[in-house]
């Protein structure tokens, strides 16, 4: 990714494609145009149109019928029939009501049947949380908006020389859609395959010393498949600053597959291994904090924001916000939200104001407890 006119030559087989990784390193490759050579074995396959039955059941007797391994391609749409997102990359999201109507409506069904779409309606938490603003902002859009501010103090020929940044066909929900945007000579769009990109972000900054950074981001329920490439670019000394988003299971509207449980997955390499970071900023301006003070520092930084919004913290007994203005994050050091003679809570990430609101409650029956920040995960702050 770093010397896109060298060529690389590979030889392989058709064992070693059976692997996800090559599928997904050729399709890095062939979007990117890089001078990859590979000589492997080409096995072929049957491909049926999938919309046409007649074509379909022909494919699907022919592959049945065939003694051994066989495949059957079937091109389609996505969405066939609904005009509006067919064949468009929407389509894999959910299907917006207006549009289901229509839909339904053309197949025959009435408006009382479809009556129960208003019936739908959005609920809020009502509690009302002490410590924090009514205002909320979304960590992982604020993300990108980070990244944006470090690449504005870059020219345009040293940007593209020092970073770069590859999505895993998720920029609208990790917040690299507005790195696409501002940025585009950075930004690689790259397809659903997590363990191709980051090892991509590796090797562009492999031999960088923190120079070149590779900025790579997914939900963090994937984290976990990109264990085997996290090692092997600790293992290379390599700087990546991944991003992973949709941490925990705060208003996930997804199915449990997608909830982010495993973040700690990340920091698997041992004491004297390169360095490894894991940080959880509490708010939108927490997060902007981290990302300028650890964006060209060496090694793996992972980063983690929830899919829902949070709310800014705000400092004691006033309505300025506690990591605005002049606030300088520091690796490591755990913060200290409110001192306390009868303990202290430690919390992180979009917990603090939740933490927040409890220890003020407290703090009003008269129980002196203090709150703890660990924005860093997985250092122990000995000076705290």
């Amino acid at each position: 990714m770093a010397n896109r006119k060298k060529h690389v030559v590979m030889l392989g087989s058709d064992g070693s494609q059976q692997e996800g990784n090559d599928a997904e390193a050729a399709r890095i490759a062939v979007a990117n145009q890089l001078n990859v050579k590979l000589f492997i074995d080409n096995n072929d396959v049957v491909r049926a149109e999938g919309e046409n039955l007649d074509s379909l059941y022909g494919a699907m007797c022919e592959v049945i019928n065939h003694s051994g391994p066989a495949a059957a391609v079937v091109c389609r749409k996505m969405a066939p029939g609904i005009e509006e997102i067919e064949g468009a990359i929407k389509a894999h999201d959910a299907i917006p009501v207006d549009y289901a109507r229509k839909y339904l409506t053309k197949r025959g069904y009435t408006h009382q049947q479809l009556a129960f779409y208003d019936e739908l309606k959005a609920s809020s938490n009502p509690h009302q949380y002490i410590g924090s603003t009514k205002e909320k902002g979304a960590n992982r859009v604020i993300f990108g908006e980070a990244v944006n501010s470090v690449l504005d103090g870059l020219s345009t020929e040293e940007a593209v020389r020092r970073v770069m940044v590859i999505d895993s066909d998720l920029e609208g929900s990790t917040g690299l859609k507005g790195i696409h945007a501002k940025h585009p000579e950075v930004f690689v769009p790259s397809g659903v395959m997590e363990r191709g990109n980051f090892s991509a972000a590796a090797g562009f900054s492999f031999g960088s010393n923190g120079e070149r950074q590779g900025v790579f981001s997914t939900f963090s329920a994937f984290l976990e498949m990109c264990i085997s490439e996290i090692t092997m670019a600790r293992l290379n000394k390599c700087s990546v600053l991944s991003h992973f988003s949709h941490s925990g299971v705060d208003e996930i509207a997804d199915n449990t597959c997608h909830f982010g449980l495993n973040n700690f997955f990340a920091d698997n390499g041992l004491m004297d291994a390169e360095s490894t970071s894991l940080y959880f900023p509490a708010d939108g301006d927490q997060m902007k904090a981290v990302v300028k003070r650890i964006f060209f520092t060496k090694g793996l930084r992972f980063i983690f924001s929830t899919r829902s919004k949070v709310p800014y913290i705000l400092k004691e007994s006033s309505e300025e916000h506690l990591f605005g203005g002049d606030y300088t994050f520091t690796p490591g050091k755990d913060e200290f939200i409110r001192h306390g003679s009868a303990g202290y809570i430690i919390s992180y990430g979009d917990m603090l104001y939740r933490s927040l609101d409890a220890v003020e409650r407290l703090r009003k029956d008269g129980q002196d407890i203090g709150l703890v920040n660990k924005p860093t995960l997985n250092v122990m702050d000995e000076d705290a």
